[in-house]
């Protein structure tokens, strides 16, 4: 928006859902899952190098599985917005007038007068019908549109830096204490991701630390149990 000759920009979060989905996903997940599979591990091993290997196949195969997984089902929402704006592509080459009075039933819906949503309507049809159905029927934008490669890519990197941050601290943790260093350090990691995630996507930061150290403190201490009843991480 231009205000006295100058260029007004805003920025909002919804901007970044993309790729912050993926990797507050795919860190998470990389804390939580190797953080647990080594703590369980330690409970049922007297030496360290169990508990090291465990963690780096933990890492690899998390990161790999997280980049298939993310890849797979994003490509499932692009293939249907695709399927969707191709419907939408022959309906609007079709039946142009019933597409027309779709659109002007979305904004009257949306509060305008019905003479001004028809020209609204017609208007956006003249500029650009697709996008205007995509954007205001199908809710697809720039913005939120599907991602295959970036999500795969973030939540691989992401989940790596995760499951990094357990790994190397039963790396250097005294070898007797190990599973509560892994412990206690993966908490401040989990809660310091849930700060970070709330600041990116603008929001206050107190339920998301809460919501993801409490669900890691489950996912720790039912391994843990695991670990110490059946000497074998299940």
């Amino acid at each position: 928006m231009a205000r006295g000759g100058k260029q007004h920009t805003e920025r909002h979060a919804v901007e970044r859902i993309g790729w912050l989905r993926a990797a507050v996903l795919g860190a998470n997940d990389g804390i939580i899952s190797t953080a647990s599979l080594i703590i369980g591990v330690a409970a049922a091993s007297a030496t360290r190098d169990p508990v090291l290997i465990s963690g780096v196949a933990a890492l690899i195969a998390g990161a790999l599985s997280m980049a298939a997984g993310e890849y797979v089902s994003v490509s499932s929402q692009a293939d249907a917005e695709k399927a969707d704006l191709a419907r939408e592509t022959k309906e609007l080459a079709e039946t142009p007038d019933f597409e027309r009075e779709e659109l002007t039933s979305i904004y009257i819906s949306r509060g305008l007068a019905p003479e001004l949503a028809a020209q609204v309507a017609d208007q956006l049809t003249a500029l650009d019908a697709l996008g205007a159905h995509a954007r205001d029927e199908l809710s697809i934008s720039e913005l939120t549109e599907a991602r295959p490669v970036q999500a795969a890519i973030t939540s691989a990197l992401t989940f790596s830096v995760g499951a990094a941050l357990p790994l190397a601290t039963a790396w250097l943790a005294p070898l007797d204490q190990l599973a509560w260093f892994v412990a206690g350090a993966s908490l401040l990691f989990l809660a310091l991701l849930g700060y970070l995630g709330a600041w990116a996507g603008r929001a206050k930061p107190l339920k998301p630390v809460i919501r993801v150290v409490f669900w890691g403190v489950v996912a720790m201490a039912v391994t843990s149990v695991i670990g110490r009843l059946f000497g074998a991480v299940v």
